[in-house]
């Protein structure tokens, strides 16, 4: 019997263990305590000591993850603040500002989830809106051509200190460090040409070098670099966390050096061998907030396809309670084929284009069935089957599968 998440509940499933075999069921590391994320603070990676950079009367940006990434953030920043006007920065010189990129807009019930509702009442907070032309300010291109238009807040203060997680990125290789501020803080122009880089539009498929775990040729990440050192952050710190949500590790400094740092290590503990491709993998997203809309428990299925025979059974658990995610999402699944959507995309390139394009190819290569709260008509138009259970998953089906209960967090590699 395994438990998988789907939301905030989880889903009981009695499996046969001849017939599956779990992934990424390893021993979970000790959170770390407060003395030693301090110690970590006191001995950065290519960098001084934060109270080395920050000098009293200096304004500080922190720039934090929105509601769709779970990253412990609420722990690093109570000691960050607490750092900071220990070193004599006063409250009102601090700022946090949320790196939403085109989601929407983090809740006042989720700022203090992420921020601590200590943190929240005492430091102003920001939200970043793509379109906001009067917030946005230009900083010169890419050596690719890209107009690099970022938050204002972000050339507003004397430093900029990001917090992020690490964890692995579809198309971006990993998430955390450069991401904060692009895409998290760019304008949907800037958001969109970059994100564009991991698609061909000649062989109208992903873009050579570009995938998850992939950092080194990855067109894409090199964007996001080269736009986030406009604002030459101060600071950074890469948390890696557990299954609650936890810190469990942690790397901060230079914000180039101490990222790379935190994705050699991910990736070191979160990537998985397999023998075999099988004929049923049954993922879940590891609960809220990796499927709080389809868009993200995308990630989810994205691994489990690396597992799963061509033809077979991808069985997603995701509760989904903010949908697909945008409005316009389930437009692109009026393409009746991948080919096709991929040629719209070309014509007229959406970010959320690419992840519709990258379901759809997957739904035309496997049988893809979720459990979740979206509507069922709107999963088949997207060639996406409804379930109300799973159960039958275990003792109707012969197939050999695998169990994989946190898909957004691991690699898999035959």
């Amino acid at each position: 019997m395994i438990d998988l998440k789907c939301g905030d509940l989880s889903v009981p499933f009695e499996y046969d263990e001849a017939r599956f075999d779990v992934l990424g069921s390893q021993a979970q590391k000790q959170p770390m305590t407060d003395v030693q994320i301090g110690e970590r603070f006191d001995a950065p990676i290519g960098s001084k000591p934060i109270e080395e950079i920050v000098g009293a009367g200096e304004t500080v940006l922190i720039v934090v993850p929105d509601a769709t990434r779970r990253t412990g953030c609420g722990q690093v920043v109570n000691l960050l603040v607490r750092r900071l006007i220990a070193n004599g920065s006063l409250p009102m010189e601090i700022t946090i500002i949320f790196a939403t990129g085109i989601h929407r807009k983090v809740t006042e019930v989720e700022k203090a989830g992420i921020l601590t509702p200590f943190i929240a009442q005492r430091i102003k907070t920001l939200d970043h809106d793509p379109r906001d032309l009067a917030r946005l300010i230009r900083l010169g291109e890419t050596s690719g051509g890209i107009s690099v238009e970022l938050n204002r807040a972000l050339v507003d203060n004397d430093h900029v200190i990001l917090i992020g997680g690490i964890n692995f990125h579809y198309f971006a290789g990993f998430t955390g460090g450069r991401k904060l501020v692009c895409p998290g803080l760019g304008s949907s122009k800037t958001i969109a040409n970059t994100h564009k880089l991991a698609f061909d539009c000649e062989t109208l498929s992903r873009r050579e070098g570009v995938q998850a775990g992939s950092l080194d040729g990855n067109a894409v990440h090199e964007a996001f670099v080269e736009a986030a050192a406009k604002v030459a952050p101060a600071f950074a710190i890469n948390t890696i966390v557990d299954d609650n949500g936890s810190v469990n590790d942690l790397y901060c400094g230079d914000w180039i050096a101490s990222h790379r740092a935190a994705c050699d290590a991910y990736a070191a503990n979160h990537s998985i061998e397999i023998a075999e491709k099988r004929d049923l993998v049954i993922v879940s997203c590891g609960g809220s907030p990796h499927d709080i809309n389809l868009i993200q428990a995308h990630k989810a299925i994205d691994a489990a396809s690396y597992a799963c025979s061509e033809g077979g059974t991808i069985v997603l658990l995701a509760e989904c309670p903010d949908g697909t995610g945008t409005s316009d999402f389930l437009k692109w699944f009026e393409a009746p084929t991948s080919v096709e959507l991929a040629s719209r995309l070309c014509e007229k390139y959406q970010v959320n284009g690419q992840t519709a394009w990258s379901l759809l190819q997957k739904a035309e290569r496997f049988d893809i069935c979720v459990l979740s709260s979206l509507d069922e008509k709107d999963l088949a138009a997207m060639k996406l089957r409804t379930i109300d259970k799973i159960s039958r998953f275990s003792t109707e089906m012969s197939k050999s599968g695998y169990i994989l209960p946190n898909g957004t967090k691991y690699l898999i590699r035959t």
